[in-house]
């Protein structure tokens, strides 16, 4: 073997090895999940139920979505702070539109059309005004907060006529006659798998997939490699806050009311499905399955720490020592990364 040759494998062996550790904070969040079901389990005895798993899926398909529309950005070095504000915002115009006798179906293709134009105007912002995607989803984010105030402030309930049912009626595939023991689903659980597959194939299999995680690794050079990084930015954005509408959608179905408060602090638990899940903050690298891993994660801290009866209060906490510890532990990674 030429030496040529030699340093070609060692090369591939250190980028392989790299890649492995780089996935330490994915698998890391994948046995914290394990283990938070075994200690459930063993103290209280549900957390293997069927029933469990049908809520843990049905109540959080929403927080699913928001991580893979979180992913998109972050993946590139960015953020996307205006999501829980866009839930606001159309879950109030759907509930209004649907109180006032307009048919459901067009209330939702409202809902995403308002998800599009926040995407697009993010996108503007931030590729033709030269803002910080921090600062261009802040303002959004107020705006859209906003103006779902000035619609109403009042808790908006859909009517029982309303046609969102088709997305929250329960479908049960194994019908257990213990209490809260059946296996169930929804459409808004399907929808949810539905964005993950897409979210996969757009990341993993697609020309803009490998643009984005090349914005993440350095815009700069992925410009002078001539990939379309300026369209990219916009299609990251637009979808982005178009998924958090279809998020939006799947809630406001499930709970069956809306209010201008709605999806407060949402941006800051999908940025913690996205880091559990092992997506680098600084761009480059990560996986929507990881996020959906994170998501479960944070979506049964919920369950788990109110079975303990530790307040509620407690759980932002929770929430926040889990992204510290992750965040750690990928500087860790990439310094070891380096030193190789």
């Amino acid at each position: 073997m030429t030496s040529a040759s030699t340093t070609a494998v060692k090369k591939t062996a250190k980028k392989s090895r790299r890649l492995d550790a780089q996935m330490i904070p994915t698998i890391a969040a994948v046995v914290i999940f394990i283990l938070m079901l075994v200690m459930g389990q063993a103290l209280f005895g549900t957390y293997t139920r069927l029933g469990f798993f049908s809520s843990l899926f049905i109540d959080h398909a929403y927080l699913i979505i928001l991580a893979v529309a979180m992913t998109l950005p972050v993946l590139t070095g960015g953020i996307n702070l205006s999501v829980g504000a866009i839930v606001a915002i159309t879950a109030v115009v759907g509930v209004k539109m649907t109180m006032a006798g307009i048919p459901a179906p067009i209330a939702m293709i409202v809902m995403i059309l308002i998800g599009m134009a926040f995407g697009l105007l993010a996108g503007v912002l931030i590729e033709e005004f030269n803002m910080q995607p921090f600062i261009a989803t802040l303002a959004t984010m107020f705006l859209a907060r906003g103006i779902a105030s000035i619609i109403s402030t009042d808790s908006l309930v859909l009517p029982e006529d309303n046609n969102f049912d088709w997305v929250s009626a329960e479908i049960k595939i194994i019908d257990n006659p213990k209490i809260s023991n059946d296996l169930s689903f929804n459409m808004g659980v399907v929808i949810a798998v539905l964005v993950v597959i897409f979210g996969y194939i757009l990341l993993h299999k697609t020309r803009t997939g490998r643009t984005i995680y090349a914005i993440g690794g350095s815009r700069s050079s992925a410009e002078l490699m001539g990939l379309p990084v300026k369209r990219t930015q916009y299609l990251i954005y637009f979808i982005s806050t178009t998924l958090a509408a279809v998020a939006s959608i799947v809630y406001t179905a499930n709970i069956g009311s809306a209010k201008n408060t709605v999806g407060t602090g949402w941006e800051l638990d999908a940025v913690a499905a996205v880091v559990i899940g092992g997506t680098i903050v600084t761009g480059g690298f990560g996986y929507v399955l990881g996020s959906v891993v994170g998501a479960l994660v944070r979506s049964i801290i919920d369950p788990l720490t109110s079975d303990f009866g530790v307040p509620a209060e407690w759980t932002t906490i929770v929430v926040g020592l889990m992204i510290l510890v992750f965040v750690v532990l990928q500087r860790v990674v990439s310094a070891v990364g380096k030193k190789e």
